[in-house]
C-alpha cells in the first residue's frame, strides 16, 4: 500500500519505519531535514512536499504537535490526497478540532479516524502503540490494519473526536498515578524503606499501577524505565502538560470535577516551568524528592 506520512517527529519516524517494515511504501514529509534524512535512511521515499507525498496514496497517516498543526495539514490534503485514501490523524489535540476535521473530511468524501496514541517513544520505535480511535465504523475498519502494523492494540473508541477524548482521560489518569507514585516512594524513603523494596511490597499489592510496574519513577526497579537514563524521555513532561491542558479544557467545557487532574496540571505547569520541560515526565519524582 501506499501511504502518506505527514509528520515526523520522535513519534512519527519510529511509526513511519514500522509500516516500511510492514511493506508498505511510505511518502514521508518533514518540514525539518533532520527528519526527512532519518525517514529516508529508514526505508521512506522523500517527498519535496506535501502534496507530493499525498499523490496517489491509498492512506494518509498524520502525527502533529497541535490542533492548528491538524487543520492547516488537512486543508492541503483534502485537496491533494485521493478521495478513495482513508485518513488517519495520529495527532493528539483537542476534541472539537478533531469533530471539525473529521467533518470538513466527510464533506470531502474522505473516510477519516481520529487515531491519537499510547506508549510513547519507545511504543513508537518497537511497535507496540495503542491506538484510540474515533469515526464511523467503516472508517475504523479500513484504518485498523494499517494502525495495527505500528500498535499492538487498535481500538474503536466512537465516533469522531472519541479517540481525543479517551486519550486525554488516559494521559490525565497516568499523570495522576505518576504524582502518587511518586509521592509514595518519597515517603518510602524518609521511612527508611530501600526502592527495590518498596517496589517488591507494592508491586505485589494494592498500590500496583503502571506507574508503578512498568514506568517505575526512581531508578533500579525497572530497568527500562526512563529513571535508568537520567530522565531522558520516553514521554517529555511538556508533552504531559499539553495533554494535562487538553484535559482542563474538557473538563471546563463539560462542567466535569476534576480536582485531582487540576492539581497534575498545576504540578506539571510548575515542573515544566522551572527547566525540565524536556526531560521525562516521571523526573516529577526529583521535585517531590526535593519538595518544591
Amino acid at each position: 500500500m501506499k501511504i502518506a506520512f505527514i509528520g515526523l517527529g520522535h513519534m512519527g519516524s519510529g511509526m513511519a519505519a514500522n509500516l516500511v517494515s510492514a511493506g508498505h511504501t511510505v511518502q514521508a514529509f518533514d518540514l525539518s531535514e533532520a527528519a526527512m534524512t532519518q525517514a529516508v535512511a529508514d526505508g521512506c521515499v522523500a517527498a519535496t512536499s506535501l502534496s507530493q507525498a499525498c499523490a496517489d496514496a491509498e492512506a494518509v497517516v498524520t502525527m502533529l504537535p497541535a490542533g492548528h498543526h491538524v487543520v492547516s495539514v488537512y486543508a492541503q490534503v483534502f485537496v491533494h490526497a485521493p478521495t478513495a485514501a482513508i485518513l488517519m490523524d495520529c495527532s493528539t489535540i483537542d476534541v472539537e478540532t478533531a469533530r471539525q476535521v473529521a467533518a470538513q473530511a466527510s464533506a470531502a468524501g474522505f473516510d477519516m479516524v481520529d487515531a491519537p496514541v499510547s506508549g510513547g517513544v519507545a511504543g513508537a520505535a518497537a511497535g507496540t502503540l495503542t491506538f484510540m480511535c474515533g469515526g464511523t465504523q467503516a472508517a475504523f475498519n479500513r484504518a485498523e490494519p494499517i494502525l495495527a502494523r505500528m500498535g499492538k492494540a487498535v481500538i474503536h473508541a466512537g465516533d469522531a473526536g472519541a479517540g481525543q477524548a479517551a486519550k486525554i482521560c488516559n494521559n490525565m489518569l497516568l499523570a495522576i498515578t505518576m504524582i502518587g507514585t511518586c509521592e509514595a516512594f518519597a515517603l518510602a524513603e524518609k521511612l527508611g524503606l530501600k526502592d527495590q523494596t518498596f517496589f517488591d511490597i507494592a508491586s505485589k499489592a494494592s498500590g500496583q499501577s503502571w506507574s508503578m510496574t512498568s514506568y517505575c519513577p526512581v531508578p533500579g526497579p525497572v530497568p527500562t524505565s526512563p529513571a535508568n537514563k537520567d530522565y531522558q524521555p520516553g514521554f517529555a513532561a511538556a508533552l504531559m502538560l499539553k495533554d494535562l491542558t487538553l484535559a482542563m479544557q474538557a473538563a471546563g467545557q463539560t462542567a466535569a470535577d476534576t480536582p485531582l487532574g487540576a492539581k497534575a496540571h498545576a504540578l506539571y505547569e510548575a515542573l515544566c516551568s522551572q527547566g525540565h520541560a524536556a526531560q521525562d515526565f516521571s523526573y516529577m519524582m526529583e521535585r517531590i524528592r526535593r519538595g518544591a
